[in-house]
């Protein structure tokens, strides 16, 4: 064998992390639930077996359970429940890589129980978050998908006087439930309409205030001055229906509420109510309680609330980044370092 056969030999052999057990050689094996990106792909297939859901939809439970029980590694979606079942069946799990920076998906106590680490995908999708949650303010002020909608349908006329009023954004008041980093990026970009921001969190931020010029307020009294309210909050057992029928009932008549966050922040069909007899102006919803197959029917009936199917980190270049980043916290725990993104 040549000097280059021989190298590009021993590199592959390297790459895929021979494991000698028993005197059995077995490469270490890697379940991705979904496929992602192909660069996050690729960093895996250069070192590991790896194993990629072939459906082009959220697997089953049992489907989950099957990819995952000779899996060294399990890089799973939200969507994926990857409760004590799951975890059990996995026997030789040494991580579960989470796609996504929420991670209530997954039974993080018992996996800490099991010896398996959790990581997540923080950071790298706060911006494009902002980005979207700007584009459903807007388009719900100025009744944008509203108007596509009667273009289509060949009813427009010409220009008149009272065709699709909407309601303007600057010097109005946007309340920002959860002054994370995703709550921050919409407050400065709030600052280019010359808004008011008043913000609610589990902590005031007093760096936050002086940069942005944000006003820390109790959540009743943000649901009740707010023109536009904005929710970025993770899912905890705090935040579950944190904006339930009370706090609902003290927004005013024109105000919009846009949720990014988790459907599960809101009582929702509360709000379904309060926007089918117009007690609140609109509702813009990125995110479902009963995502993603038991969406409430009852929101496509509504013309007062625009509707996106959870595409707040889809950007390309925001999901690519995320997908480099699930596989190199894969990579990272194999390989026996510290991944950079450990949530237990």
């Amino acid at each position: 064998m040549s000097r280059k056969l021989l190298g590009q030999a021993l590199t592959a052999y390297s790459r895929k992390k021979i494991l000698y057990i028993f005197g059995v050689c077995r490469a270490m094996k890697v379940f991705v639930s979904r496929r992602i990106p192909e660069k996050g792909i690729k960093m895996l297939e250069e070192r590991y077996d790896v194993e990629v859901n072939p459906y082009d939809r959220v697997l089953t439970k049992e489907e989950i359970i099957e990819g995952a029980k000779d899996a060294d590694a399990l890089l799973c979606l939200l969507t994926d429940p990857i409760d004590r079942d799951v975890i059990d069946a996995g026997g030789k799990l040494r991580i579960i890589s989470n796609y996504a920076v929420g991670y209530n998906n997954i039974d993080v106590e018992y996996a800490s129980k099991k010896g398996i680490l959790v990581t997540n995908t923080p950071g790298v999708l706060t911006e494009t978050t902002a980005d979207l949650t700007w584009a459903l303010l807007t388009a719900i002020a100025r009744r944008v998908v509203e108007g596509d909608k009667f273009m289509r349908d060949g009813k427009f006329g010409g220009w008149a006087p009272m065709l699709m009023l909407g309601t303007d954004l600057h010097k109005k008041t946007l309340g920002i439930v959860g002054m994370g980093k995703i709550g921050q990026a919409v407050a400065r970009r709030a600052k280019g309409f010359d808004m008011k921001i008043i913000y609610y969190g589990r902590k005031r931020k007093s760096e936050v205030e002086r940069e942005i010029g944000a006003e820390y307020v109790p959540l009743d009294a943000l649901m009740r001055n707010s023109d536009y309210i904005s929710l970025h909050v993770p899912l905890t057992h705090e935040t579950k229906n944190m904006i339930d029928r009370k706090m609902l009932e003290l927004m005013k008549p024109s105000a919009y509420i846009i949720n990014t966050a988790r459907g599960e922040v809101i009582d929702e069909p509360y709000l379904i109510e309060m926007l089918k007899n117009r007690r609140i102006r609109g509702a813009a919803l990125d995110v479902f309680q009963g995502e993603p197959l038991n969406v409430n029917p009852a929101l496509y009936e509504l013309d007062n609330v625009v509707l996106a199917p959870h595409i707040g980190s889809a950007s390309l270049e925001t999901r690519t980044r995320m997908a480099v980043m699930a596989a190199q916290a894969v990579i990272d725990v194999l390989e026996g370092r510290e991944p950079e993104n450990r949530v237990n």
